[in-house]
């Protein structure tokens, strides 16, 4: 789940993905071929509709389940872009509030404000953010992108170690920031790798 913290950072910060960063995330089809949780979200978020009723707001899967570093207590993370965030909360409304749990909120930041609507659907905990900045140049992306190439370049060993902090009750960037000894605002120092990431060291 998005925290509060990371929520309000999201709101304050954007920014564009480099192109060596877009992987294959943009749909959901590479869940088909994923870890069981990720054939389980893949076969969830199809069997209900969710992206597909969401396609308007080009609603990208975000989070740790995308690149299995989830834990049980993990939820599905949705991003979409709106210009009209009252547009957006009346159809998560519309198509959201039969589901059990169905909540609506809002946050305001510094140069845009969200909304964020939850809900659960069978065994999982689904959340769904927008605002009005397109989807890939969302913090959530951009970090999720940078973390795929991370555990890629760091191996197993490395993944094993972020699942061990989150367990402990580290949100992911904290726990990335503490295994790559970085310094400072984790969600603004893991950015640095955006542009320098193939030399394995944040730009400095």
């Amino acid at each position: 789940m998005l925290s509060i913290r990371h929520l309000r950072k999201a709101l304050t910060v954007s920014g564009k993905v480099d192109s060596r960063f877009q992987m294959e995330f943009d749909t959901i089809e590479y869940l088909k071929h994923g870890n069981t949780k990720q054939r389980q979200v893949y076969q969830l978020l199809t069997k209900h509709g969710i992206m597909s009723s969401l396609s308007v707001f080009e609603p990208i899967l975000v989070g740790t389940i995308p690149i299995n570093i989830d834990t049980d207590c993990s939820d599905i993370d949705i991003i979409c872009y709106t210009s009209d965030l009252k547009q957006f909360s009346e159809t998560l409304r519309k198509l959201f509030q039969g589901k059990d749990s169905f909540r609506l909120s809002e946050y305001q930041g510094k140069d845009t404000n969200a909304v964020v609507g939850s809900f659960k659907v069978e065994s999982f905990e689904i959340e769904v953010f927008g605002q009005d900045t397109p989807t890939r140049q969302q913090l959530a992306y951009r970090h999720m992108l940078i973390e795929h190439r991370l555990l890629k370049q760091n191996g197993e060993g490395f993944r094993q170690q972020i699942i061990a902090l989150k367990r402990k009750g580290f949100k992911t960037e904290p726990a990335f920031a503490l295994l790559l000894d970085l310094k400072g605002d984790p969600y603004a120092e893991l950015l640095n790798y955006e542009t320098d990431i193939a030399n394995k060291r944040p730009k400095r």
